[in-house]
């Protein structure tokens, strides 16, 4: 492959919903360039951008891949990004180094979840997006009807085709160009008539991309207004004017059919025409996390400052690849480039472009290509390379994660590494985060689904840690709801120095801070030593609950008397006495169990609504609201943890695919009555069997 400038590249993020076809298309688009001689197949687990092992045994995309394309003297750096919801973070992050969206859309389906996350990632970056309705041969494709349910959930954006599909389904022969009105059957390498019936739908489209070309520029909508006629080079300039805008109001639409190579050529004709050059884009920037944020450039350039952002890491058995996007400055072979999170250097050895998991070496990396390094040492995911004194490239948000497992190493070893291959696998991937639950004494992993944890565990087991898994345990609470008094005496006479220490003691709950201890005793019935050693006993017990065994909150302890002995009383003495105080006082003081409610926020299609309603009455839901987004029902509900574990795989069931959600903890609040029993019960139970 040869050298290619800033202003020959085009940077172009694939995203849509799973099953779309977009790692077919990227088959037709490698073929149709040349770079392959014969299409791989999804089904056939012989793709270039799905490579990892995974991958093939899922047929489906997991991770983010970038194929390099050369196409009209243009490299078009194309990122494959999954479209399972599971895998959103890799999604977003190759937005994020997109200078456009590819939204791939299925003819047969229509606009669906992953659509609406593909439109709101461009939004987020302020990325124009361009919309390809692929599987036109398929059974009961229609272009209309995609089209109309573009215009019906996108009402804000200006859905303009630039073809249209000449036949459907079975009969898909080629796509016919609404300016030129020239005809590009089959591959696209064959031009013909265009057929006698389509000359209305034809004018009336080209009516439409005339008013939308006139409306990106002022001297062309004042002749429009005058003549009512803009010449095919107007409408171009205005086209490439309105699809390169930000704003994302105008999309060009464009129809293929990618596993039949149809109307594939014009689509990359159009990649290189209205995608912005990364010289005409600018970078969000700050000078720290916190900090204000503010855009570098445009234009951007190989005299910048150097300013890299590192969007995905793909590890394997000969190690580590860190692909990033290069948004300002040029890159050279061994050059020594500072990671503006961690603080450590970095040596750029083994720069690559790839395609798939194949590589090409790079001398130079210029602003605005994509590429891979190998071996860096302390750079992840979503970290910033610079030198000098450039700022920090902002890193997309990603949402909290919604499923978790309780993780148990299957061997001494594999606890012994396990730490260590989590936290590679989480710098990697944003979206999976795992911790040392202190409630439950749980190792726990957090991601978007059960596909993207059974992913995370899969990896970690090629990486030579073995894992069971299981549902965590809720990290319920135990607290009281009355004042309540106790006394206990330790006594223990043995052969030589007794242990003795009498404590009166009082429990009240607590408004406000987790727990608080007092001393009300006078005249000396205790001294001040014992009184530590009693509020050490009372701290031992919080921990490890009294009624379920979960930790104490919201209780205040207060020693009001007690006793000593002149000989016998001693700090262990008063430790055991105020352990054993506490206790009784808990139990009289009308013990509750807590459990963390979350705030759910779930979107669904408007006929899914009641089955919603109805599921979130039967999980103990609240909800708290309902509205309408585009077309889409929004329900925000507040859920206890414990229905609502398992969310991800009841809603996907529910909708058929296409419903999301995201989940995040509000507060504590009381068990009801009849749960605390069974939850107690199952304590005492695990107790006994322990």
């Amino acid at each position: 492959m040869k050298e290619y400038t800033t202003e020959n590249l085009r940077n172009v993020a694939l995203a849509g919903h799973q099953g779309a076809g977009k790692t077919s298309l990227v088959e037709s688009m490698l073929f149709a360039t040349g770079a392959t001689t014969r299409m791989g197949k999804v089904e056939e687990r012989n793709t270039v951008a799905d490579f990892d092992e995974e991958e093939h045994q899922r047929t489906m995309s997991i991770y983010s891949a970038l194929v390099a394309l050369e196409h009209q003297g243009c490299k078009i750096n194309v990122l494959d990004a999954p479209g399972f919801v599971d895998f959103m973070g890799e999604a977003k992050n190759a937005v994020r180094v997109a200078d456009a969206v590819l939204v791939v859309v299925d003819a047969v389906s229509g606009p669906e979840v992953g659509t609406e996350l593909a439109f709101d990632y461009a939004h987020e970056f302020r990325l124009p997006v361009i919309v390809v309705i692929n599987k036109m041969d398929r059974e009961n494709a229609n272009f209309h009807n995609a089209l109309n349910g573009l215009r019906t959930r996108f009402p804000n954006n200006r859905f303009v085709p630039i073809v249209l599909p000449i036949g459907s389904q079975a009969d898909f022969k080629g796509v016919v160009n609404v300016l030129t009105q020239k005809a590009f059957l089959g591959d696209g390498s064959k031009t013909g008539d265009v057929p006698g019936d389509m000359a209305d739908e034809i004018a009336e489209a080209r009516i439409e991309m005339t008013e939308a070309a006139a409306e990106a520029d002022d001297a062309l909508l004042e002749k429009y207004f005058e003549t009512e006629e803009l010449s095919d080079d107007e409408v171009r300039m205005g086209l490439r004017k309105a699809a390169r805008s930000a704003d994302m109001r105008v999309v060009p639409v464009f129809v293929t059919s990618a596993t039949h190579n149809i109307g594939v050529l014009p689509l990359l004709e159009a990649l290189t025409v209205y995608v912005v050059p990364p010289s005409d884009r600018g970078v969000m920037v700050q000078d720290a996390p916190d900090a204000e944020i503010e855009v570098m450039g445009p234009p951007l350039s190989d005299s910048g400052p150097v300013l890299a952002y590192v969007f995905h890491s793909y590890t394997d058995k000969y190690g580590t690849q860190t692909y990033f996007r290069l948004f300002s400055g040029s890159i050279k072979t061994n050059d020594s480039l500072k990671n503006l999170i961690s603080g450590e250097d970095e040596r750029m050895g083994g720069l690559a472009t790839m395609r798939g998991e194949n590589s090409e070496t790079l001398d130079v990396v210029h602003a605005g290509d994509i590429a891979v390094v190998s071996k860096l040492r302390g750079t992840h995911t979503g970290d910033t390379l610079a030198k000098g004194t450039a700022k920090l490239v902002i890193p997309p948000q990603f949402p909290m994660p919604v499923y978790a497992v309780a993780l148990m190493p299957r061997t001494q070893s594999d606890g012994a590494k396990m730490g260590e291959v989590l936290t590679g696998i989480s710098n990697a991937d944003p979206t999976l985060k795992w911790r040392q639950d202190p409630a439950t004494k749980e190792t726990i992993l957090e991601g978007m689904g059960g596909t993207h944890i059974d992913v995370a565990i899969s990896r970690a087991e090629r990486m030579g840690v073995g894992l069971d898994t299981s549902l965590p345990k809720v990290p319920y609470q135990e607290t009281i709801t009355r004042t309540a008094s106790a006394v206990y005496r330790h006594k223990k006479q043995t052969g030589g120095a007794g242990q003795f220490g009498e404590v009166h003691l009082r429990v009240e709950p607590l408004d406000t801070g987790e727990f608080e201890f007092a001393n009300e005793v006078v005249g000396g019935a205790i001294s001040q030593q014992f009184v530590s050693s009693t509020e050490k006993g009372v701290r031992q017990a919080l921990e490890g609950g009294v009624v379920a065994g979960f930790p104490v909150k919201f209780v205040k302890a207060i020693v009001f008397d007690g006793k000593m002995h002149p000989v016998d009383s001693k700090d262990i003495a008063f430790q055991i006495a105020g352990r054993g105080a506490f206790r009784d006082a808990f139990e009289q003081a009308g013990p509750a169990l807590l459990e963390p409610i979350m705030t759910v926020r779930v979107v669904v299609p408007e006929e899914n609504m009641g089955d919603i309603m109805g599921d979130m009455n039967t999980r103990r839901g609240r909800v708290m609201g309902m509205e309408t987004e585009a077309g889409r029902s929004v329900v925000t509900a507040e859920v206890p943890l414990a229905e609502i574990q398992r969310y991800s795989n009841d809603l996907r069931s529910m909708t058929a695919g296409r419903g999301v959600f995201t989940m995040e903890f509000a507060r504590y609040e009381r068990v009801p009555g009849n749960i605390q029993a069974d939850i107690i019960a199952k304590a005492e139970k695990q107790k006994e069997e322990a």
